[in-house]
């Protein structure tokens, strides 16, 4: 390893991001997402073609300064005007060879107080068409390049040569023959293992060929560092975990700088180099979707930088279950997933925790599983949109909890197609995995009361504060499994094909199965939104001193459960699956823990002792003004109650976030200020 090659210290990255004439709000946008992912480096082009091109100056002279203020920047010059090429091409050299230098030149005159280094181009965008090694053009390049580096160096900036992917040790060693190399101060290298067929074959790992790099190197000029100019993972198949894998071990190549391609997805409109969506894993590099959503990987780095994403990238360290025939929980990362593990691991069970830790803090909840229950747990960091991905994890499942999915009908009516790819296919594919395992374990998944639909067809009486059925049975013992299934929004269709898809698995294929569908949930390792989890959301709202926002006019019904009850009904359920086996059940507080969102917020008031703040707003839509499930059928199959009354688990979930979430050392910095308050 050269001197001038050290490893990266880890804390230091950079990304690769391309940005097309005319998006200026698009740069503001990522550009403030970029600098708070803790980046230091951005690599962007900046084409010769399309500065000539009309408008093309105005746009570059607005683009180098932005960038160049805030962030160490790297401009990578290439593709020659039409105009200009000796092909009639953008990929091809110029009719003039000393053009590229003279564009260099004026590149540096004029934006050269926005960097410190150039990267010029690496090779005719044809290189794997074209047998450079016997054709006189390289020649030409060389001379192009070489020439524009010479030029670079006297006028006191540094040259950057980009590399080509896949990656040739005899490609660099012509450069060096031909004299470029000798007037660079860094060479680049692309790599994107496990992404591009094109390199799996010759792909021998980092350490193979940055050391093959150095050795040209240092025939040529042992001074030039190695840069890794590109690399990258496409969570084409949703698999955003592995990013986050091969981001970390990115890092701790040897090798000066690392870009990570890219910041953003692709847009799906958008054609690529290679054609319009010529291959789909183009359109996902990126740490943040085409909206700018982030990813897995994205948001970690927003909360805590690298090291942020090798703490959870260690969660992942796989392990050998202890057993031959382990329990799987899909979402096992999740509220109910995380409580039903620990409940299993308590018992001496091991736990295979499968999840892909896209909800934020989750990954805590998977830490204090490991805390507490060592290597009895099992983390699987997967996606169940990957078919593929899932079937070695739940092969030898003595059985499979399904709790994983998208959860909120907001979310749905936003992204149904995201909603449906989780929820249904994401169901359909763990169903899949069992079948194909040949072993039949119990499949117990977790449905919801919006199978029901909004009950818009109930007659309801308006008192003071909640709403009340004219139904003297609905109001005495709640809505009950024999009521007709009314699927609406993406959300509650998604979750019913797949309530419906566990039932009838059971029954084509013989799969043990049942079905929960579940109310309002709550309790300790919960991390509420204003969309899902919502009793959470508002003690930490409440908390937190912050108003919280109402749906309606705070009236709506529902009755919550809290989670050692919902745990234990889980529990009941898996033991009695022979008796019950491909049937649904309704699973809630029932009547007893019915409450009105208005009754619950004063409850909320008499434990922190303050007047809550309140923003009314319209009903959502699919928002049910009542609900309360009759859960007899449960009661009389399994022995099952509700135990843990509303007020009293409350009150527990109230000390768990005092003592987990509001105390000094735990608060998360944005409530830190608010801390006082609460103490007070």
């Amino acid at each position: 390893m050269s001197r001038s090659a050290a490893p990266s210290s880890g804390q230091q990255f950079g990304f690769v991001e391309w940005f097309r004439p005319g998006e200026y709000e698009r740069t503001e946008r990522v550009m403030a997402e970029l600098v708070a992912s803790g980046a230091s480096y951005l690599r962007t082009h900046l084409s010769w073609a399309e500065y000539l091109a009309p408008g093309g100056e105005q746009w570059f002279d607005w683009l180098i300064p932005r960038l160049g203020r805030e962030i160490d920047l790297l401009p990578n010059i290439h593709y020659t005007p039409p105009s200009l090429s000796r092909t009639g091409k953008s990929s091809g050299a110029p009719h003039v060879l000393k053009d590229y230098a003279d564009f260099v030149d004026h590149v540096l005159t004029r934006y050269g107080r926005h960097f410190r280094h150039i990267e010029l181009w690496n090779e005719p965008n044809n290189l794997l068409d074209w047998d450079w090694r016997e054709d006189p053009e390289f020649d030409l390049f060389c001379q192009m390049v070489g020439g524009a580096a010479y030029w670079v160096k006297h006028r006191g900036w540094k040259a950057v040569l980009g590399g080509p992917c896949p990656f040739d040790p005899y490609w660099l060693n012509l450069m060096g023959e031909r004299g470029v190399l000798a007037v660079v101060d860094a060479v680049g290298f692309h790599g994107f293992p496990g992404t591009w067929d094109s390199e799996e074959a010759s792909w021998g790992g980092w350490d193979l060929h940055l050391g093959e790099m150095r050795r040209v190197l240092d025939r040529y000029n042992r001074d030039a560092e190695i840069w890794i100019t590109e690399t990258g993972y496409s969570t084409w198949r949703n698999d955003e975990i592995e990013q986050v894998r091969r981001f970390c071990h990115a890092l701790s190549v040897p090798a000066a700088r690392t870009y990570w391609y890219g910041f953003q997805d692709v847009d799906p409109t958008v054609a690529v180099q290679e054609g319009f969506w010529f291959d789909p894993r183009h359109y996902h590099l990126g740490v943040a979707d085409h909206e700018g959503q982030p990813k897995l990987l994205g948001r970690l780095l927003q909360e805590g930088g690298v090291e942020r994403a090798r703490e959870v990238a260690k969660l992942s360290a796989p392990a050998l279950a202890g057993v031959a025939r382990p329990i799987v929980i899909t979402g096992g990362s999740g509220f109910i997933g995380a409580n039903l593990a620990d409940s299993f691991l308590a018992d001496g069970q091991e736990v295979i925790v499968l999840d892909n830790l896209s909800r934020a803090g989750v990954d805590q909840n998977l830490a204090w599983l490991q805390e507490r229950h060592g290597a009895r747990v099992h983390p699987a960091l997967a996606d169940v949109r990957d078919l593929h991905g899932i079937q070695p994890i739940v092969k030898d499942a003595s059985a499979v909890f399904h709790l994983a999915a998208q959860t909120a009908v907001t979310t749905s009516l936003d992204l149904p197609l995201q909603d449906f790819e989780i929820n249904a296919r994401g169901s359909i594919n763990v169903l899949e995995a069992v079948r194909q395992s040949g072993r039949k374990p119990p499949v117990i998944f977790a449905s919801t009361n919006k199978v029901y639909g909004g009950l818009d067809d109930l007659l309801m009486a308006e008192t003071e504060d909640r709403y009340v059925p004219t139904d003297a049975e609905i109001r005495n013992n709640g809505i009950a499994e024999t009521r007709p299934l009314d699927l609406c929004t993406p959300y509650g269709c998604s979750k019913g094909v797949a309530d419906q898809y566990v039932l009838d698995y059971g029954k084509s294929f013989g799969l043990p199965a049942a079905v929960l569908r579940m109310s309002c949930i709550y309790g300790p390792r919960q991390f509420g939104t204003e969309d899902q989890g919502w009793v959470a959301h508002f003690l930490i709202r409440a908390l937190g001193g912050e108003a919280l926002s109402i749906y309606g006019n705070g009236k709506q019904v529902r009755d919550i459960l809290f989670i050692d009850d919902a745990i234990a009904a889980y529990r009941m359920v898996h033991a009695r699956i022979d008796r019950i086996d491909r049937r649904a059940f309704n699973l809630g507080g029932g009547p007893r823990n019915a409450v009105s969102l208005l009754s619950l917020m004063r409850e909320i008031e008499n434990l922190t002792g303050r007047p809550l703040k309140r923003e009314f707003s319209d009903w959502r839509a699919g928002d049910q003004s009542y609900f309360v499930a009759d859960t007899r059928a449960l009661e009389s199959e399994c022995g099952w109650q509700a135990r843990v009354g509303w007020k009293a688990g409350l009150k527990r979930l109230h000390s768990w976030l005092m003592e987990h979430r509001f105390s000094p050392e735990s608060a998360p910095a944005i409530l830190q200020n608010n801390l006082e308050k609460v103490r007070a």
